[in-house]
């Protein structure tokens, strides 16, 4: 499902770097290589066009990338558990709640 979102973005990004590079601040771009102004529609036209195309294109990568972050399954957060265990001392269950139970061990330099 990653390798579909992949091809999709990359292809979105050809398109929105071709968009980009067409378009020419100064509202030569596209329009001026057409022919001037009476040509189909116009360089208001082309202008609109390539600015809805731009943003369309950026909407839709933005989606695309979001569905492909949430599409991706870590495994590294499943081993990521907390392996530490407590180990309590075995004891007697004859010998709970005695003096013996509760007191310290006595150490070889304590006797």
């Amino acid at each position: 499902m990653f390798t579909i979102f992949l091809v999709l973005i990359t292809i979105v990004c050809f398109l929105l770097i071709v968009v980009i590079m067409v378009q020419n601040p100064k509202g030569g771009g596209l329009s001026s290589a057409i022919g001037g102004s009476q040509m189909m529609g116009g360089v208001q036209k082309t202008t609109d066009f390539l600015d809805k195309s731009t943003w369309t294109l950026g909407a839709v990568l933005l989606a695309l990338i979001l569905a492909s972050s949430l599409s991706f399954v870590s495994t590294s957060s499943t081993t990521l558990k907390d392996e530490t265990t407590t180990i309590a001392p075995k004891t007697d269950p004859k010998t709970i709640g005695t003096p013996e139970a509760t007191a310290p061990a006595a150490t070889p330099e304590t006797k």
